[in-house]
């Protein structure tokens, strides 16, 4: 099969998504990684834009990269200007990049009505545009993106074509047709692109789809079918509005389903630790159900579909997971049957102990109709099961605790010499509140009993459970809270609700879920917080 051009605009595109802002080391960071997945092209941003991606393009070129090529992205000319002394243009040389993207419009309504301009005249601009940046001496590769070319092929076909034939003449190595307003449905960008290639035959062309219409992945895979020859997209398909064509899937469509050469031998089994550093990078929840790399992308929550997966894995996944660096998941609730409860207790080797998996199941559904919920807290599920196999032995018992949390009048703010200074001083009417946590907890024949201060609630007893036992277990200081969610089980109960809490912690090596149910939050938190802890303990040993 033909290889495939991945063109990745995660630096630009992406960060126009709502509450996503890259800081320069972040840039960087996500350069190197793209790199050595072996992506082809990554778009590190406008360098006329602000200061930060003018500084990109500064530092980008201290990294050793191996494989990619950094594109800086940039429109054509102003009308009635010299490219010479076209401030965009001179950003893009000035950036020292040696492949630029060059933006110009396609559709004629834009060209009149927002340009001001007049149709032949935006032809010149694409063309001159082109062409200077082209014949500087350290630009290898001029690409130009078509922006809102299936509205504009739609509206007047002869102009869109002709807006390419002027790119192509200044000297483009490729033009990319873009959904620019993501409204253009699969058949149509097949239609539209197979057109195009019999208008160009021998031309290059490119695909850069918007999700507005939740087909981005699909348009690009039509446009591919169709004889595009590169893809341009972002990482889970971060992007404005509602997002680009998310390359994650499109890698892993067209390498997996279609045979597809791209990117370098070995880094597709990195895709799911791509898609998540990423997330981590740009301070993103991971999208659970994301196709390919979520975390419930190969999750079995029914008995039957678990039964089935245990016999005979492709009966209900259209992939080997570890193919893209995932991995199975069998999930525990009301809804399991036998099948998950032998898959997650492998472990401890009951398989013919039926009348251990009917209770242990028994007990899950019952826990479920109180309000817990196994599916996000595992670790939970992992002390449940060793307390009903009767080999639960516990870290510590608690005793007592206790939650404090006091109003105060407002801090007098004091600078170093101990005298008042009003700088530091909070409004008249703002409180201040103090919160601390006393825990009581035997371990063996020790008991131990501490107070911690901390942000809140939860804070507090964190602080405090970790400073009674991290004597006896020093490796607890490894762990850290890193999730925290509380959901009302029995709205209808008013105030008297029982409330769910389910805590999320790490250490070097894993993430683990724990779940508490309750009337009271602080109980739930606790009987959430105690299994964390234990969970911890248990794994550290085993």
């Amino acid at each position: 099969m033909k290889r495939i051009q991945i063109y990745d605009t995660t630096l630009r595109d992406g960060s126009q998504g709502e509450g996503i802002n890259f800081s320069l080391q972040d840039k960087l960071l996500i350069t190197r990684r793209l790199d050595e997945f072996g992506v082809d092209y990554i778009e590190g941003g406008y360098p006329l834009s602000n200061p930060k991606d003018f500084e990109y393009f500064q530092e980008v070129r201290k990294l050793p990269l191996k494989h990619a090529r950094v594109v800086a992205f940039g429109m054509t000319r102003r009308k009635n200007c010299d490219p010479a002394t076209d401030t965009c243009l001179k950003a893009l040389v000035d950036s020292q990049a040696a492949v630029i993207t060059i933006v110009g419009k396609t559709w004629d309504m834009h060209v009149t009505d927002v340009l001001g301009a007049t149709l032949d005249e935006n032809l010149n601009m694409i063309a001159d545009s082109v062409r200077h940046c082209k014949s500087q001496p350290h630009v290898d590769e001029v690409i130009y993106d078509a922006e809102h070319f299936f509205d504009g092929f739609k509206a007047n076909a002869d102009y869109a074509i002709k807006t390419l034939l002027a790119a192509l003449s200044g000297g483009a190595s490729m033009v990319v047709l873009c959904d620019t307003n993501g409204g253009t449905l699969p058949e149509d960008v097949a239609e539209c692109v197979a057109k195009v290639k019999s208008a160009l035959p021998g031309v290059d062309l490119g695909i850069h789809c918007h999700n507005d219409s939740d087909v981005a992945t699909a348009n690009s895979l039509a446009a591919i079918y169709q004889g595009a020859v590169q893809v341009q997209g972002t990482i889970n398909g971060i992007g404005e509005r509602c997002g680009n064509a998310d390359l994650v899937a499109i890698i892993a469509n067209l390498a997996l389903k279609r045979g597809y050469d791209m990117l370098k031998p070995g880094s597709l089994q990195h895709l799911t630790e791509l898609s998540r550093y990423v997330y981590e990078i740009a301070n993103m929840n991971f999208r659970n159900g994301q196709p390919f790399v979520g975390t419930s992308a190969f999750a079995h929550k029914g008995g039957m579909h678990a039964h089935a997966v245990a016999r005979v894995s492709a009966s209900y996944e259209h992939i080997d997971p570890t193919l893209v660096g995932n991995e199975r998941r069998i999930l525990i609730s009301e809804l399991s049957g036998q099948a998950n409860i032998l898959t997650k207790t492998a472990k401890y080797a009951i398989e013919n102990n039926r009348e251990f998996n009917i209770k242990l199941r028994d007990t899950v559904q019952d826990l479920e109709n109180q309000g817990y919920e196994f599916e996000a807290a595992e670790a939970s599920f992992d002390l449940l099961a060793k307390k009903a196999l009767g080999v639960y032995r516990p870290k510590f018992e608690r005793l007592a605790y206790r939650v404090n949390v006091e109003t105060g009048l407002p801090f007098a703010g004091r600078a170093s010499d101990g005298q008042a200074d009003p700088s530091l001083a909070r409004p008249a009417n703002e409180r201040v509140l103090t919160t601390e946590a006393t825990v009581k907890v035997r371990i063996g024949d020790l008991v131990q009993h501490t107070v911690a201060e901390g942000d809140g609630p939860v804070n507090a007893l964190d602080a405090a459970l970790r400073k009674a036992l991290q004597q006896t277990y020093p490796r607890l200081a490894e762990m850290q809270l890193v999730d925290y969610k509380v959901r009302v089980v029995n709205a209808r109960a008013g105030t008297a609700a029982r409330v769910r809490v389910v805590i999320e912690s790490r250490d070097h090596t894993h993430v683990w879920g724990t779940v508490g149910v309750s009337e009271n939050i602080i109980e739930a938190s606790w009987l959430a917080l105690a299994d964390s802890f234990e969970y911890k303990l248990f794994k550290d040993e085993e």
